[in-house]
C-alpha cells in the first residue's frame, strides 16, 4: 500500500503543472530567473511598485502589519524584503524587523538600516522557534518550492506566533475584474518597460499561475502546523491577505 502524497507534494506538483501551462520555468531554472529579474530590476522598484498600485500596496502592507497582531518589540522576519518597505512600517509599528532577499541587488537597493540577509526562502538561516512573526509581501509565486517554504514558517516562528502574507489577487466584480486584468495584464508590463525591465514585467502578471487556489493554500498552511488560517480579500480583491498561527505551545 503506497502512501498518499501530502498537501506540499501534491501542491508542488500541481505548480509545475501550471507553470508548463502557461511556459513559465519551474526547478532552478525559476529560482535563477526570479534572483536575476529582481537584481534588474531593483533600482526603480520602489517607483514602478507606486506606479503600478497608484500607493495602495503601502496601505496594504499596513494593514498586513497590523494583522500580525504581535505587541510592540515582537521580532518579525520580513521574507522577501526587497528594498525595505515592510520593514518600515513593520518597526515604525513598534516591532523588530530584520529582513531576507534572494536578490543581492535588492539588498543592495535597501537602505533601511535594518538588519538583512541574503537568504532562500526553503532553508532560512534562522533557528528554530526564534521569531514572533514573519510578513512576506508579494512573494509567495516567486518561490521555487512553496510547500518548503511554509514548513520553513513552521520551523522558525514560535509557538503563538504569527504570519501576514500579502498577495496578488482578481476582484471577483464582473466590471473590476475586467479592468484589473487590462491594467495588470496590458499596461503595467508597458509601465514596467518604460521605466524599469520589460521582460521582468511581462512575466509579473504570469507568474500568478504560480499561485495555488486559496483551498489548497490553506492546507498547505495547515500541514505545516497552522491554525486559524484566514484569507481576506483588500480594496474589493486587488490584492489578498493570507494570516495564520503557529499551533502548539512555548
Amino acid at each position: 500500500m503506497t502512501d498518499r502524497p501530502s498537501s506540499s507534494q501534491t501542491a508542488a506538483l500541481e505548480a509545475a503543472a501550471r507553470a508548463a501551462q502557461f511556459d513559465l520555468p519551474s526547478g532552478r531554472e525559476k529560482t535563477v530567473l526570479v534572483r536575476s529579474m529582481f537584481d534588474a530590476i531593483a533600482p526603480r522598484y520602489d517607483l514602478v511598485n507606486r506606479m503600478m498600485t497608484f500607493g495602495l500596496d503601502v496601505r496594504w502592507r499596513k494593514q498586513s502589519t497590523r494583522a500580525l497582531g504581535l505587541p510592540v518589540g515582537s521580532r518579525v522576519l520580513d521574507l522577501a524584503c526587497g528594498t525595505g518597505d515592510f520593514l518600515k512600517i513593520l518597526s515604525e509599528a513598534g516591532l523588530r524587523p530584520f529582513g531576507m532577499d534572494l536578490s543581492w541587488g535588492m539588498l543592495a537597493a535597501n537602505h533601511t538600516g535594518e538588519a538583512l540577509a541574503q537568504a532562500d526562502g526553503a532553508l532560512l538561516p534562522v533557528a528554530d522557534q526564534s521569531v514572533d512573526g514573519i510578513t512576506c509581501g508579494y512573494a509567495l509565486r516567486n518561490f521555487t518550492d512553496l510547500g518548503t517554504v511554509f514548513a520553513e514558517f513552521s520551523r522558525v516562528v514560535r509557538p503563538g506566533g504569527r504570519i501576514s502574507l500579502l498577495e496578488v489577487a482578481e476582484p471577483d466584480s464582473g466590471l473590476l475584474r475586467i479592468g484589473h486584468r487590462i491594467w495588470f495584464r496590458r499596461v503595467v508590463p508597458i509601465i514596467g518597460g518604460l521605466f524599469s525591465d520589460r521582460a521582468a514585467y511581462r512575466y509579473l502578471p504570469k507568474s500568478t499561475a504560480y499561485l495555488p487556489p486559496t483551498p489548497e493554500l490553506r492546507s498547505m498552511l495547515t500541514d505545516c502546523g497552522f491554525s486559524a488560517v484566514n484569507r481576506r480579500a483588500l480594496s474589493g480583491g486587488l490584492s489578498q491577505l493570507i494570516t495564520a498561527t503557529r499551533t502548539g505551545r512555548r
